[in-house]
């Protein structure tokens, strides 16, 4: 059976996350597999992506892959599924998958971005795609605390409790923090992600930046991967999903 690849962009918000849920609960897969299942030969289909985002968590560059009985059109593809999912999930690319391909197995990395307002009053604009804390910053420190996560090493000091992966080791090639007025947005690249890593980090970036914990607290916690020494993750409604990449073929 062919089949294909789809990036989608979707706004978190009102789904328990991308992965069904055996209560039930609204899901970006569950939305995905339901507008599938009204197209021809698509009932039962199930639905793959790069990574299970989390409740609240938004994305701009989800990747997924399914297999379909019978070949479609891509871009006639890409409007069907359009045609029948909700206002907040959109197919923004469909294209035939190589051979072997598997949206998690065959990424070479993730980019993530986190939104922070800090200080002040929170606008009700951004409630929905910001965090806020009513604490400010301190950028040096913020900016010491982003420089710890760089690298390959265990990241067992901010890996959530629920997760199956067989190693908590992660290499981190980009942590970028830039405040700019009473915003941060970090932004971070590695070649895969821990359940709630992302937030954890930011978590540790706001406790240093606010003096809750000092840099060189982090540092330890990070080298003896304490989980109970590191700062709780931050809310999720600031996390995106902004890019998965693959290997360059050809």
């Amino acid at each position: 059976m062919p089949r294909y690849r789809i990036t989608l962009a979707y706004d978190g918000t009102d789904f328990l996350g991308w992965q069904r849920q055996r209560e039930g609960g609204r899901t970006v897969q569950g939305e995905l597999e339901q507008a599938l299942a009204r197209l021809p030969g698509g009932a039962g289909v199930a639905v793959v992506a790069a990574g299970r985002t989390d409740a609240g968590v938004h994305a701009l560059g989800q990747v997924a892959a399914f297999d379909l009985p019978r070949e479609a059109e891509p871009a006639e593809l890409l409007r069907a599924l359009n045609g029948l999912l909700p206002r907040d999930v959109r197919v923004l690319e469909a294209a035939l998958a190589p051979a072997g391909f598997h949206p998690r197995r065959s990424a070479v990395g993730k980019l993530y971005r986190y939104e922070l307002d800090f200080g002040g009053v929170p606008l009700p604009q951004r409630r929905l795609y910001a965090a806020w804390i009513p604490w400010v910053l301190e950028e040096q420190a913020v900016q010491a605390a982003a420089a710890l996560y760089p690298g390959r090493r265990d990241f067992a000091a901010i890996a959530s409790k629920g997760g199956s992966v067989k190693t908590t080791v992660r290499t981190v090639m980009r942590s970028q923090a830039l405040l700019s007025g009473s915003t941060l947005v970090y932004e971070t690249e590695a070649d895969g992600f821990l359940r709630k890593m992302v937030r954890s980090m930011v978590g540790g970036l706001v406790a240093a930046g606010r003096g809750a914990s000092s840099v060189e607290e982090l540092a330890r916690a990070l080298e003896r991967g304490d989980r109970r020494a590191w700062p709780a993750p931050a809310p999720a409604c600031g996390l995106t999903l902004v890019r998965v990449d693959y290997p360059v073929l050809g």
